[in-house]
Protein backbone atom coordinates (compact mmCIF):
# COMPACT_ATOMS: atom_id res chain seq x y z
CA UNK A 1 0.00 0.00 0.00
CA UNK A 2 1.67 3.05 -0.95
CA UNK A 3 1.57 5.89 1.90
CA UNK A 4 -0.46 9.20 1.50
CA UNK A 5 0.60 11.64 3.57
CA UNK A 6 -2.17 13.65 5.00
CA UNK A 7 -0.61 14.49 8.72
CA UNK A 8 -2.00 17.24 10.15
CA UNK A 9 -5.33 17.39 7.80
CA UNK A 10 -8.96 17.53 9.17
CA UNK A 11 -11.39 15.46 7.31
CA UNK A 12 -14.94 14.90 6.82
CA UNK A 13 -16.14 11.70 5.33
CA UNK A 14 -20.63 11.73 5.03
CA UNK A 15 -21.98 7.89 4.24
CA UNK A 16 -19.29 6.61 6.81
CA UNK A 17 -20.51 4.10 8.41
CA UNK A 18 -20.43 1.66 6.06
CA UNK A 19 -19.63 0.55 2.69
CA UNK A 20 -16.89 2.97 0.38
CA UNK A 21 -17.46 5.89 3.31
CA UNK A 22 -15.74 3.56 5.80
CA UNK A 23 -12.63 2.61 3.28
CA UNK A 24 -12.18 5.93 3.06
CA UNK A 25 -12.25 6.99 7.04
CA UNK A 26 -9.68 3.64 7.46
CA UNK A 27 -7.33 4.77 5.12
CA UNK A 28 -7.25 8.63 5.88
CA UNK A 29 -6.93 7.38 9.67
CA UNK A 30 -3.38 5.26 8.45
CA UNK A 31 -2.42 8.15 6.53
CA UNK A 32 -2.79 10.64 9.52
CA UNK A 33 -5.81 12.35 9.24
CA UNK A 34 -8.45 13.30 11.81
CA UNK A 35 -11.76 12.23 10.33
CA UNK A 36 -15.15 12.96 11.06
CA UNK A 37 -17.62 10.67 10.57
CA UNK A 38 -21.00 12.17 9.34
CA UNK A 39 -23.87 9.15 8.41
CA UNK A 40 -27.47 9.28 9.00
CA UNK A 41 -27.27 5.91 10.76
CA UNK A 42 -26.73 6.44 14.43
CA UNK A 43 -27.09 2.66 15.88
CA UNK A 44 -24.58 1.64 12.87
CA UNK A 45 -22.21 4.52 13.54
CA UNK A 46 -21.65 3.79 17.15
CA UNK A 47 -20.88 0.36 16.28
CA UNK A 48 -18.04 1.65 13.49
CA UNK A 49 -16.45 4.13 15.23
CA UNK A 50 -16.07 1.65 18.39
CA UNK A 51 -14.44 -0.59 15.90
CA UNK A 52 -12.02 1.63 14.29
CA UNK A 53 -8.38 1.01 14.70
CA UNK A 54 -7.54 4.35 16.27
CA UNK A 55 -4.59 5.63 14.04
CA UNK A 56 -5.74 9.02 14.10
CA UNK A 57 -8.42 11.49 15.81
CA UNK A 58 -11.95 10.04 15.17
CA UNK A 59 -15.07 12.47 15.71
CA UNK A 60 -18.73 11.44 14.88
CA UNK A 61 -22.20 13.10 14.07
CA UNK A 62 -25.44 12.01 13.15
CA UNK A 63 -26.08 14.08 10.39
CA UNK A 64 -29.37 14.09 7.39
CA UNK A 65 -27.04 15.67 4.27
CA UNK A 66 -30.95 16.83 3.04
CA UNK A 67 -30.76 19.55 6.08
CA UNK A 68 -28.70 22.63 5.00
CA UNK A 69 -29.28 24.15 8.27
CA UNK A 70 -28.10 20.49 10.03
CA UNK A 71 -25.09 20.42 8.04
CA UNK A 72 -24.07 24.16 8.44
CA UNK A 73 -24.27 23.08 12.54
CA UNK A 74 -22.99 19.61 12.01
CA UNK A 75 -19.56 21.40 10.44
CA UNK A 76 -19.23 24.17 13.08
CA UNK A 77 -19.47 21.22 15.94
CA UNK A 78 -16.80 19.39 13.68
CA UNK A 79 -14.82 22.23 13.07
CA UNK A 80 -14.43 23.10 17.06
CA UNK A 81 -14.22 18.98 17.37
CA UNK A 82 -10.86 18.17 15.13
CA UNK A 83 -10.16 21.89 13.76
CA UNK A 84 -10.79 23.05 10.27
CA UNK A 85 -12.02 21.03 7.90
CA UNK A 86 -9.23 20.59 5.05
CA UNK A 87 -10.76 17.70 2.98
CA UNK A 88 -14.57 17.38 2.25
CA UNK A 89 -15.21 13.80 0.87
CA UNK A 90 -19.29 13.49 0.11
CA UNK A 91 -19.79 10.02 -0.21
CA UNK A 92 -23.35 9.88 0.87
CA UNK A 93 -25.88 8.40 -1.15
CA UNK A 94 -28.86 5.86 -1.86
CA UNK A 95 -29.78 4.00 -5.26
CA UNK A 96 -33.59 4.70 -5.03
CA UNK A 97 -35.97 1.90 -6.56
CA UNK A 98 -35.52 0.40 -9.68
CA UNK A 99 -38.43 1.31 -11.58
CA UNK A 100 -38.96 2.28 -15.47
CA UNK A 101 -39.10 6.23 -15.70
CA UNK A 102 -42.94 6.18 -16.82
CA UNK A 103 -43.89 4.46 -13.71
CA UNK A 104 -40.91 5.78 -10.89
CA UNK A 105 -42.60 6.56 -7.82
CA UNK A 106 -42.42 11.14 -7.64
CA UNK A 107 -41.65 10.76 -3.78
CA UNK A 108 -38.96 8.44 -4.65
CA UNK A 109 -37.08 10.32 -7.09
CA UNK A 110 -37.11 13.58 -5.04
CA UNK A 111 -35.63 11.56 -1.90
CA UNK A 112 -33.05 10.13 -4.59
CA UNK A 113 -32.42 13.82 -5.57
CA UNK A 114 -32.25 15.27 -2.28
CA UNK A 115 -29.71 12.84 -0.60
CA UNK A 116 -27.55 12.14 -3.65
CA UNK A 117 -27.51 15.48 -5.50
CA UNK A 118 -28.57 18.48 -2.84
CA UNK A 119 -26.93 16.93 0.08
CA UNK A 120 -23.24 17.56 -2.12
CA UNK A 121 -24.72 20.32 -2.53
CA UNK A 122 -25.08 21.57 0.84
CA UNK A 123 -21.91 20.28 2.19
CA UNK A 124 -19.70 22.05 -0.53
CA UNK A 125 -21.76 25.21 0.49
CA UNK A 126 -20.95 24.80 4.35
CA UNK A 127 -17.35 23.93 3.63
CA UNK A 128 -15.67 26.05 1.02
CA UNK A 129 -15.99 29.42 2.75
CA UNK A 130 -13.72 28.23 5.07
CA UNK A 131 -11.40 26.61 3.02
CA UNK A 132 -11.38 29.68 1.09
CA UNK A 133 -10.71 32.13 4.32
CA UNK A 134 -7.89 29.49 4.87
CA UNK A 135 -6.54 29.04 0.86
CA UNK A 136 -6.48 25.17 1.51
CA UNK A 137 -8.81 22.76 0.61
CA UNK A 138 -9.66 19.54 -1.05
CA UNK A 139 -12.86 18.23 -1.99
CA UNK A 140 -13.97 14.65 -3.30
CA UNK A 141 -17.31 14.09 -4.06
CA UNK A 142 -18.64 10.50 -5.05
CA UNK A 143 -20.49 10.17 -8.17
CA UNK A 144 -21.13 7.56 -10.39
CA UNK A 145 -20.63 6.09 -13.88
CA UNK A 146 -24.27 6.12 -13.87
CA UNK A 147 -23.90 9.79 -14.26
CA UNK A 148 -21.71 9.75 -17.57
CA UNK A 149 -23.86 6.46 -19.28
CA UNK A 150 -27.80 6.78 -17.36
CA UNK A 151 -28.11 2.87 -16.30
CA UNK A 152 -31.81 2.10 -17.65
CA UNK A 153 -34.32 1.58 -14.29
CA UNK A 154 -32.21 3.99 -12.38
CA UNK A 155 -33.27 7.26 -13.72
CA UNK A 156 -33.14 9.49 -10.60
CA UNK A 157 -29.60 8.14 -9.56
CA UNK A 158 -28.36 8.44 -12.58
CA UNK A 159 -29.34 11.86 -12.88
CA UNK A 160 -28.65 12.95 -9.59
CA UNK A 161 -25.12 11.92 -10.04
CA UNK A 162 -24.77 13.36 -13.66
CA UNK A 163 -25.36 16.29 -11.62
CA UNK A 164 -22.61 16.01 -9.08
CA UNK A 165 -20.39 15.39 -11.89
CA UNK A 166 -21.72 19.19 -13.30
CA UNK A 167 -21.75 20.95 -9.35
CA UNK A 168 -18.05 19.32 -9.28
CA UNK A 169 -16.97 21.29 -12.02
CA UNK A 170 -18.78 24.49 -11.58
CA UNK A 171 -17.66 24.65 -8.18
CA UNK A 172 -13.47 23.89 -9.23
CA UNK A 173 -14.08 26.74 -12.01
CA UNK A 174 -15.08 28.88 -9.16
CA UNK A 175 -12.01 28.85 -6.82
CA UNK A 176 -8.98 27.98 -9.34
CA UNK A 177 -7.34 31.30 -7.91
CA UNK A 178 -6.91 28.96 -4.35
CA UNK A 179 -5.18 26.26 -3.01
CA UNK A 180 -8.45 23.86 -3.56
CA UNK A 181 -8.77 21.34 -5.76
CA UNK A 182 -12.48 20.36 -6.11
CA UNK A 183 -12.92 16.78 -8.14
CA UNK A 184 -15.47 13.56 -8.42
CA UNK A 185 -14.65 10.00 -8.90
CA UNK A 186 -17.29 7.57 -10.81
CA UNK A 187 -17.32 4.54 -9.70
CA UNK A 188 -18.07 1.27 -10.84
CA UNK A 189 -20.66 -0.31 -8.61
CA UNK A 190 -19.01 -1.96 -5.29
CA UNK A 191 -20.83 -4.73 -3.31
CA UNK A 192 -21.61 -2.92 -0.48
CA UNK A 193 -25.34 -2.77 1.38
CA UNK A 194 -26.70 0.06 -1.23
CA UNK A 195 -27.10 -3.23 -3.40
CA UNK A 196 -29.95 -4.59 -0.66
CA UNK A 197 -31.73 -1.63 -2.49
CA UNK A 198 -31.55 -3.34 -6.31
CA UNK A 199 -32.39 -5.89 -7.76
CA UNK A 200 -30.70 -8.90 -8.99
CA UNK A 201 -31.71 -8.12 -12.34
CA UNK A 202 -29.91 -5.04 -12.43
CA UNK A 203 -26.63 -6.18 -10.56
CA UNK A 204 -26.31 -8.42 -13.43
CA UNK A 205 -26.93 -5.91 -16.10
CA UNK A 206 -24.32 -3.24 -14.09
CA UNK A 207 -21.77 -6.35 -13.87
CA UNK A 208 -22.13 -7.41 -17.62
CA UNK A 209 -21.32 -3.80 -18.42
CA UNK A 210 -17.87 -3.89 -16.61
CA UNK A 211 -14.89 -4.93 -19.15
CA UNK A 212 -12.73 -6.06 -16.23
CA UNK A 213 -15.87 -8.76 -15.16
CA UNK A 214 -15.69 -7.76 -11.09
CA UNK A 215 -16.83 -5.22 -9.15
CA UNK A 216 -15.12 -2.36 -7.55
CA UNK A 217 -13.13 -3.23 -4.49
CA UNK A 218 -14.27 -0.64 -1.94
CA UNK A 219 -10.13 -0.16 -1.32
CA UNK A 220 -9.79 0.55 -4.49
CA UNK A 221 -12.11 3.61 -4.12
CA UNK A 222 -10.53 5.09 -1.28
CA UNK A 223 -7.31 4.60 -2.29
CA UNK A 224 -7.70 6.69 -5.59
CA UNK A 225 -9.95 9.39 -3.29
CA UNK A 226 -6.91 9.43 -0.41
CA UNK A 227 -4.40 10.40 -3.33
CA UNK A 228 -7.21 13.33 -4.45
CA UNK A 229 -7.70 14.42 -1.10
CA UNK A 230 -4.04 15.14 -0.80
CA UNK A 231 -1.74 17.81 -1.15
CA UNK A 232 0.13 16.37 -4.11
CA UNK A 233 -3.00 16.92 -6.19
CA UNK A 234 -2.50 20.75 -6.56
CA UNK A 235 -3.15 21.12 -10.06
CA UNK A 236 -6.25 18.75 -11.07
CA UNK A 237 -9.39 20.37 -10.08
CA UNK A 238 -12.87 20.35 -11.62
CA UNK A 239 -12.00 16.76 -13.35
CA UNK A 240 -14.09 13.20 -12.82
CA UNK A 241 -11.19 10.89 -11.81
CA UNK A 242 -12.34 7.09 -14.06
CA UNK A 243 -13.10 3.94 -11.62
CA UNK A 244 -15.10 2.14 -13.81
CA UNK A 245 -13.15 -0.85 -14.92
CA UNK A 246 -13.13 0.20 -18.25
CA UNK A 247 -16.84 0.76 -18.76
CA UNK A 248 -16.25 4.45 -19.46
CA UNK A 249 -15.93 5.65 -22.89
CA UNK A 250 -14.79 9.33 -21.67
Amino acid sequence: MNQIDLNGRHAVVTGAAQGIGLAIVERFLMSGASVSLWDRDDALLKETVSGLNREGAVHHMVIDVTDAEGVADALKQTERAIGGIDIMINNAGIAGPIAPSWEYPVDAWREVIEVDLNGVFFCCRAVLPGMRERNYGRIVNVASIAGKEGNPNAAAYSAAKAGVIALTKSLAKETPDLSISINCVTPAPVKTRIFDQITQEHIDYMLSKVPRGRFLEREEAAAMIAWMASEENSYTTGAAFDLSGGRATY
